[in-house]
């Protein structure tokens, strides 16, 4: 049950960190984000990180589905 709980919970995080990198890439786009970089960039980062997350994610979930 903690692998499916895992897997939920980085799914979310997953999806909260894209979306959240998509707003950064449409509205702070050459703005300095808290002295960690452009708007831009911190954007690509969260979308890629979180398009991981959301894969791992969804592979830990058929992982726990098909091992019950």
């Amino acid at each position: 049950m903690a692998v499916a709980v895992t897997a939920l919970v980085i799914f979310v995080l997953g999806g909260i960190a894209t979306f959240t990198g998509l707003a950064l890439l449409a509205f702070m786009r050459h703005r300095y984000l808290f002295g960690l970089g452009d708007g831009r960039s911190m954007g690509v980062s969260l979308v890629c990180m979180g398009l991981i997350g959301s894969v791992l994610g969804v592979i830990l979930m058929r992982f726990y589905r098909n091992r019950v």
